[in-house]
């Protein structure tokens, strides 16, 4: 069914229903770095990152936004496989529930695969930029080894319900003026399950499951980002009767540098110039990611210029080479001279008085001295 307690999609993300793919991943980057959890200490962080994130899983993907634009929202446990708020078999359910038929009815005895399993992963800006590989410890429910997951103590088996004859349902019927109708549901005596299990597993009690804390090694990748999944198959929550695990989904949360700033395989700083290398130019070094390098600034150059240093970006995802690094060079206004030069800059400039500004520039050199320390 429709959730119309949930926000419009291309509201919470700000941008219009006409936006690109490209406004749509820039807005949603703006807003991650504003509400990442590790950022913002406010109470209501966590969930505005979580609706953000939901919205663009939604929107990014061109089949689910077209469901999205035609159907609005979809209820999650029916998906976004087109066919309204009915999608996914909700008629069938309906009609099921009224007159106790219409499809194929589902063995409870079948092997069931294992849920899903989602974890957060928090690393630091470098991390994501080379990869690094690490060690998690996740806490899930796996097959119990005694009984190997059917619920019995060894030697015995489960026995088919003799109520509902190992199917898992039973029928009440109902006359009402609209005629005989059969209402289907769970069986009361097994609980759905389709079958008794008169002696239980000493180990998990006749679940089947037990819960166990798992070390797992992961590999992050090389130019990973913000809200990336790492899909681990098979490591998710063990199945029911023989069934498959689940899969662990890694979502990965990235931390803000100070120096550093990205945009998807592009990195951007910004570097203070004195007043003399701005109108002179001059080679200034240059902290990237990796090492430091030579910047060639030519004379004139005016404050707010980007110079691009090409292959000294993040390493590509899916593909070959780096991104490139872009460089904002901001003129620093001096804010102590003596006499002689206050009277050069008052001849230079006409007579005008020169401003001064300290603090936003001290805090550039604070930054880039980090930075040159590979802080």
């Amino acid at each position: 069914m429709t959730d119309l307690a949930k926000r419009d999609y291309y509201e919470v993300l700000g941008v219009g229903k006409d936006a690109s793919a490209d406004e749509i991943k820039k807005a949603y980057r703006k807003l991650a770095r504003e509400y990442h959890p590790d950022v913002n200490k406010a109470a209501d962080a966590e969930d505005k990152f979580k609706e953000m994130k939901e919205a663009y899983d939604v929107l990014s993907d061109d089949g689910k936004r077209d469901t999205y634009d035609r159907h609005g929202h979809v209820d999650p446990n029916q998906g976004f496989g087109g066919g309204g708020d009915f999608g996914g078999g909700g008629f069938g359910d309906i009609f099921d529930m009224f007159f106790g038929g219409g499809g194929g009815r589902r063995d409870p005895n079948a092997p069931q695969r294992g849920n899903d399993l989602q974890y957060t992963m928090t690393v630091e800006f470098k991390e994501a930029v080379f990869g690094k590989e690490t060690e998690v410890t996740i806490p899930r429910t796996e097959t119990c080894d005694t009984c190997v997951g059917s619920g019995a103590k060894p030697g015995t088996k489960p026995e088919s319900c003799s109520v509902c004859r190992g199917t898992g349902q039973q029928e009440v019927v109902q006359n009402t003026p609209f005629g005989r109708m059969v209402n289907r549901r769970a069986c009361t005596n097994c609980g759905g399950n389709g079958r008794i299990i008169k002696e239980k597993c000493g180990t998990c009690h006749g679940a089947g499951k037990v819960k166990r804390q798992r070390k797992l090694n992961v590999k992050i990748p090389a130019g990973v980002d913000e809200g990336a999944q790492i899909r681990l198959t098979g490591e998710g929550e063990g199945g029911l009767r023989g069934g498959p695990a689940g899969d662990l989904y890694i979502v990965i949360r990235v931390k803000a540098h100070d120096f550093f700033e990205r945009e998807g395989d592009d990195i951007y700083c910004e570097v203070p110039l004195t007043f003399a290398q701005a109108a002179l130019g001059d080679e200034i070094e240059i902290p990237t990611l990796s090492e430091k390098v030579k910047l060639k600034i030519p004379g004139g150059t005016q404050t707010g210029t980007y110079f691009r240093l090409k292959g000294k970006g993040v390493p590509r995802l899916r593909g070959y080479g780096q991104g490139d690094q872009h460089v904002k060079v901001t003129v620093v206004t001096p804010t102590k001279l003596t006499d002689e030069q206050r009277e050069l800059l008052r001849q230079f400039s006409g007579g005008d008085s020169v401003s001064t500004q300290e603090e936003h520039h001290e805090s550039i050199f604070d930054r880039m001295k980090k930075a040159f320390r590979g802080d």
